[in-house]
């Protein structure tokens, strides 16, 4: 779950005839569940909040020799598991790829801390506290994460998918630590070149046209820029068939939270090019310490 970002658009009244007809189409599946309860259940509304205006921005890379195409799937970056809070997950996500550029290890990091011990905030912005099950953002996770030294792993914190525990974190068992993290712009090539450089990227998205996602590149003509789920981008295609559109278009691929059964084995393919359900607008990427693993 994330908090709900609101970009500069008005809710396109296409996406409720859209779920409407996935629904009657394709039966159960996330798309069998009323649209209000999707957004409860598996997204997560608080507020209206923004990056801070001192948020850290990524240096310009230069963008003339990227790839045409690149996931971070094919050089062990990405790890296969996939559960938590949406918010929390991306930033486990985007600090697991990080880890493994810095230490050449893939390690499987600990969402639950997050839920149960970052309640970083915003002081300028009320309600704007990371919320366990309530909500939260990327970037204040990860301003956690600096503040307390790191993440412990997934198998020493386990999720229980709720939040309702207390903080059990122990120091002793930090195994990746975060150097710095800085927002990138809305530039496409340059969010491509700081995924190749960097690792997966922490980004967040409006979700409603993954409800009803089964493959190939999602590629709807209006789409809202609220954002409202925290995903993790992990690779980009120069093209792919995107059957709204009945040809091949530019993607990019998003690891989802929402285990292996969902879309192309946890995967999503959206389309590149046009900030499309605002993916391009809140884009964070991370570096991390040279942490010896326990």
């Amino acid at each position: 779950m994330i908090r709900q970002v609101v970009g500069g658009e008005h809710e396109p009244n296409d996406e409720h005839h859209h779920f409407r007809l996935f629904k009657r189409r394709f039966g159960k599946s996330y798309a069998s569940e009323e649209e209000h309860n999707y957004r409860r259940n598996h997204l997560g509304l608080k507020g209206s909040l923004r990056l801070p205006s001192d948020a850290n921005k990524a240096p310009i890379l230069p963008t003339k020799d990227l790839p045409t195409d690149y996931d971070w799937r094919d050089h062990g970056a990405v790890s296969p598991g996939s559960c938590g809070s949406c918010w929390s997950f991306s930033t486990t996500g985007a600090m697991e790829g990080a880890h493994f550029l810095a230490t050449g290890k893939l390690e499987s990091l600990s969402e639950q801390q997050l839920v149960d011990c970052d309640h970083e905030c915003d002081p300028d912005e009320p309600g704007s506290c990371d919320s366990g099950c309530n909500g939260g953002l990327m970037n204040s996770a990860l301003e956690y994460t600096l503040k307390a030294g790191g993440l412990m792993r997934e198998q020493d914190y386990p999720y229980t998918g709720t939040d309702r525990g207390t903080c059990k974190f122990d120091k002793t068992k930090v195994v990746a630590s975060v150097a710095n993290f800085s927002v990138v712009s809305l530039d496409e090539d340059q969010i491509s070149a700081n995924l190749v450089k960097n690792g997966p990227l922490a980004v967040a998205i409006n979700a409603v046209f993954m409800q009803t996602y089964v493959g190939g590149v999602s590629c709807p003509y209006i789409c809202s820029k609220r954002l409202d789920h925290g995903v993790l981008l992990v690779g980009y295609g120069s093209g792919a068939y995107a059957p709204i559109r009945l040809k091949e278009k530019p993607f990019w691929i998003i690891k989802n939270s929402w285990g292996e059964t969902w879309g192309e084995n946890g995967f999503y393919k959206i389309c590149r090019g046009r900030n499309i359900c605002g993916v391009d607008s809140m884009v964070s990427t991370v570096a991390a310490v040279h942490t010896t693993s326990r």
